[in-house]
């Protein structure tokens, strides 16, 4: 039997659960909103008291209320993707596998649990 040397799968190489990646995204795009509310009441206060530079800043704030609701959406729908090297080719990622398998104690390697029959 070729003996391999046990690689533990550690947890921090876990992924986030799905709760806290749409907790992340929910954040996101609330932040995200509450910016394009301060652009929206900021582009009432610039048309309501008529300053100065009207002609540049309106333009900037209705940029900003236009293109950020735009990317909220965007990034509240992003996901992380679902494989650490997605991109890597079939040929690729089974070298990878072959060099160093996650593996786990075969039925052999497990210890033995003596059962004692006397009470």
């Amino acid at each position: 039997m070729k003996h391999q040397a046990y690689r533990p799968i550690l947890i921090t190489d876990a992924s986030r659960s799905q709760n806290d990646q749409l907790t992340t995204r929910q954040r996101r795009y609330v932040a995200m909103m509450g910016v394009r509310v301060a652009c929206v009441i900021a582009g009432a206060i610039l048309v309501g008291t008529r300053a100065p530079l009207l002609w540049l800043w309106l333009p900037l704030v209705a940029l900003g209320m236009i293109v950020v609701p735009w990317l909220a959406v965007l990034l509240a729908n992003d996901r992380p993707p679902k494989e650490q090297h997605r991109l890597i080719g079939r040929s690729a990622r089974r070298r990878q596998q072959q060099e160093a398998p996650p593996m786990s104690l075969t039925a052999e390697e497990r210890p033995h649990k003596v059962i004692d029959a006397e009470p």
